[in-house]
């Protein structure tokens, strides 16, 4: 696992300027990554220093088939029952990637106001550059059939609201926020040819003029 990453870290440092890396990756068990180092209820969390990362194939597994709570979706509860390594690689170079310097906030900033398009983003790389086409086509599809499972439930809520607010919520709340955040990211790289670059030169802009309308109507999102 950490050889791949390592490799993923060369990419991001030729591509997406990464400086600066964690000084390693914290194993540990999803209690202990739940309960002592975090009260996050998912067990992979980047900190200034370190990842913390369960490797527990059936912890993840367990919360990934809770998050769908009484939902008759049995491609999906299928899905989420065969989580592996390959799985498990993604959410560790998600990870990593929150430490890229094409984003404008920092581990200590507020992180508020924009925190979707670095979640999304975060998803969106490592699937597209860490997986296959056809685990990345897969993974999008999954994402998006919860998203529209689970809009009624909660699709009145901003997308710019997501925050430290956001993980006080039930299990499919918080993972509807990032659901919808690759989804954006995704749908916005797209509207862009796949120019991951150009959607971040936008995103540059929107910092650098004030922030002066949220990012979601930068974006002109509406028009997607």
């Amino acid at each position: 696992m950490m050889k791949r990453l390592d490799t993923y870290k060369k990419f991001l440092e030729k591509n997406f300027k990464l400086t600066s890396c964690p000084k390693g990756v914290i194993w540990t068990s999803s209690e202990l990554a739940t309960k002592l180092f975090s009260s996050l209820p998912i067990p992979a969390y980047a900190r200034e220093d370190f990842i913390y990362i369960s490797p527990d194939l059936n912890a993840w597994q367990d919360l990934m088939v809770r998050q769908l709570e009484d939902k008759e979706l049995p491609e999906v509860r299928a899905y989420y029952e065969q989580f592996g390594e390959d799985e498990l690689f993604e959410i560790l170079a998600h990870e990593l990637t929150h430490y890229i310097d094409l984003f404008v906030d920092e581990f200590d900033d507020e992180r508020t106001d924009s925190i979707w398009f670095e979640e999304g983003m975060c998803f969106y790389l490592p699937r597209k550059y860490g997986l296959s086409k056809k685990s990345f086509e897969k993974i999008t599809e999954i994402e998006g059939r919860l998203a529209k499972a689970f809009s009624e439930q909660y699709d009145d809520r901003s997308l710019d609201d997501f925050g430290a607010g956001s993980y006080q919520q039930s299990l499919s709340g918080i993972m509807f926020d990032y659901w919808r955040s690759y989804l954006t990211v995704y749908s916005l790289v797209e509207k862009m040819g796949g120019d991951e670059q150009k959607l971040f030169s936008l995103y540059h802009k929107w910092d650098r003029t004030g922030r002066e309308m949220s990012l979601t109507g930068y974006f002109q999102m509406n028009k997607l």
